[in-house]
């Protein structure tokens, strides 16, 4: 029976579910105007963390956290072993990762309710925004085969090193998006509401592996794109709309233009009229702001994420060359 649901039907149904969650994310905030947080200290600063924090309440996150890491590892591997095929309808296991995943989604709004802190309190803001970075480089090194790195064209990596990308790929991306949805508590910001509707989405990506709407192109392009809104809405929320909020917007789209479009199968023409229009809109927004010059920082997302894939391709090449000479030592 499960083969017959349509994994699309189950995504679009999961799309919904996790606008509904986020409704819920709002609706539970409501009641946390009430705790007491310390002032804002900067940038390195994360200003949703009680100041003292006790043993339940870290407790509360890391093991939750824990719990939810290794349920959703487990199931990867046993999707990877057990059942190992493509399908256009649900597995059992894509069943169970979603009751999962939405088990554990519940389990942290309520760790929210009693306890507040997440992960936050004992680790770096920037271990959480580094994670989806990372996740975000990966796709575009295991795509690069197939839609190129720089306007279709692919960049010299090693087919061994995209297999070994696409095949533990899960394992990664699992973790980017369960560390950081227990890295905030569920707060009723606009940018906490977004990061948890995207979260949500990613952990709805993972939950239908090994079916076609895993790996249908316009979805996850989307999720790639859904980036530049959150950190667009961020950078707006933290800096007002005269802050740096064209630098993440262009940036993220930058990358849309240069690598990701070129794998959705659109007409060179339609290609060509997208970059127009996304040069002439970079264009106006820095104009308009008094800083034609200022538009040059919308390479510098784009830059360091092309630079990350290198740095991924050469850490992957180095492991697995490690690997190949540890199994030969072994063999002698």
């Amino acid at each position: 029976m499960l083969k017959k649901l349509s994994a699309g039907r189950v995504l679009a149904a999961g799309v919904a579910a996790s606008l509904v969650l986020t409704g819920l994310v709002w609706l539970l905030g409501q009641r946390l105007h009430g705790v007491a947080l310390l002032p804002d200290q900067g940038a390195s600063w994360y200003y949703w963390k009680l100041p003292e924090p006790t043993v339940w309440t870290r407790l509360s996150a890391w093991g939750g956290y824990a719990a939810h890491q290794i349920a959703f590892w487990w199931l990867i591997h046993y999707a990877q072993t057990k059942v190992g095929r493509y399908s256009s309808g649900l597995h059992p296991v894509n069943v169970v990762a979603l009751a999962v995943n939405t088990g554990f989604v519940v389990l942290h709004l309520l760790q929210t309710q009693l306890f507040y802190d997440g992960l936050a309190q004992d680790v770096s803001i920037f271990s959480s925004q580094g994670s989806v970075i990372l996740l975000l480089v990966a796709v575009l090194l295991m795509e690069n085969r197939r839609r190129g790195l720089f306007f279709g064209r692919p960049a010299p990596i090693r087919a061994e090193i995209v297999a070994f990308a696409r095949r533990y790929h899960g394992y990664l991306f699992s973790w980017a998006a369960v560390y950081t949805f227990w890295y905030h508590p569920a707060e009723t910001t606009s940018g906490h509401l977004i990061g948890f509707m995207y979260m949500f989405l990613l952990l709805l990506q993972g939950s239908l592996f090994l079916t076609r709407a895993h790996t249908a192109r316009w979805w996850t392009v989307t999720l790639e794109l859904a980036v530049a809104a959150h950190g667009t809405l961020v950078a707006v929320m933290n800096s007002g709309p005269g802050g740096a909020w064209p630098m993440f917007l262009f940036g993220f789209l930058g990358v849309f233009i240069v690598t990701q479009m070129h794998g959705l199968g659109l007409g060179r023409g339609t290609r060509w009229l997208i970059g127009l229009g996304y040069a002439g809109a970079a264009l106006t927004v820095y104009a308009l702001r008094g800083q034609p010059l200022g538009v040059s920082a919308i390479v510098r997302i784009p830059a360091i994420e092309y630079l990350l894939v290198a740095v991924l391709a050469v850490l992957l090449w180095l492991g697995l060359r490690a690997a190949r000479l540890v199994r030969a030592r072994a063999v002698q």
